[in-house]
């Protein structure tokens, strides 16, 4: 499997990285815990299971247009008994068409095999970036008094500068554009 993700400029992956570090300081289960040098705040773009030379192309034109602003919002929580924390991003009309081009790049585009949710399928993809994962519901009230800091509706502005491919067989990062 791998996903395609693009990346946080400097001053938002640095913001991000705040919030994962005061969730740890706080107990509360945060990507600060993944210590890689790989481990960088993102937007996750889409799965797939194929990737060869014609994908790869297709991918690096589909990335093409970045830079990118991006909007990062409030919190937003999925699941139902052990939940995931995340900022979500607001899904401007050039990001939710950077996201269907990638998709489109893909051999197995919306492949119900890799993306048993259908969560990356046109009209049902939530672009965020992920503060926690496995959170009880404890947890995720901890989470909310320690990320209190950041008035609730604030969003921050932020810029996807670049897009890779992540490995996660080999957990490996290929980027997909050239270096800014």
């Amino acid at each position: 499997m791998h996903s395609v993700e693009g990346v946080l400029d400097d001053e938002a992956d640095r913001w991000v990285r705040r919030e994962w570090a005061a969730l740890a300081h706080a107990g509360v289960p945060s990507q600060a815990r993944h210590t890689s040098a790989s481990n960088r705040p993102h937007v996750t773009l889409a799965l797939t299971a194929v990737i060869n030379a014609e994908v790869e192309s297709r991918l690096r034109a589909a990335v093409g247009v970045l830079p990118l602003p991006i909007t990062i919002g409030g919190l937003l929580v999925f699941g139902s008994t052990r939940f995931v924390l995340a900022r979500p991003v607001v899904p401007s009309v050039p990001l939710l068409a950077l996201q269907a081009a990638v998709m489109a790049a893909l051999e197995d585009g919306a492949d119900p095999d890799v993306d048993r949710h259908r969560t990356f399928a046109r009209g049902r993809w939530t672009p965020h970036v992920t503060l926690g994962r496995r959170l009880s519901a404890a947890d995720l009230s901890t989470a909310v008094q320690v990320l209190a800091g950041v008035p609730a509706g604030q969003a921050a502005a932020g810029v996807l500068t670049r897009a890779r491919r992540w490995d996660m067989a080999a957990k490996q990062e290929h980027w997909l554009d050239p270096a800014r």
